[in-house]
């Protein structure tokens, strides 16, 4: 076996992840799965209908108490989802 050949099982996935453009998808699967991991149950509770287009992450809230919070806190929202994921994958939050 040649050792110029070889890759680790690591680099190996993450290049048929790339090769098949599935990285964005993940990531986004990722959000939503870790959505009240990230932001608590309180948020949680009162938001729905996540995902993600364009780099903007659309958002349903339900509280009109919580969506004046997402428009004073959007830009801390939205380092803190990248930081999660490890890249930037939401340039805005759209409220709905």
């Amino acid at each position: 076996m040649n050792k110029h050949n070889e890759v680790t099982l690591k680099e190996a996935i993450n290049k048929l992840i790339d090769t098949y453009k599935l990285r964005g998808k993940m990531n986004e699967a990722k959000l939503i799965n870790s959505w009240e991991k990230i932001f608590g149950k309180t948020i949680a509770k009162y938001t729905s209908n996540l995902y993600i287009k364009d780099k903007k992450l659309f958002v349903k809230v339900e509280s009109a108490p919580l969506k004046q919070e997402f428009v004073y806190h959007k830009q801390k929202m939205i380092k803190s989802i990248n930081e999660y994921i490890g890249d930037e994958m939401i340039s805005d939050i759209i409220i709905r």
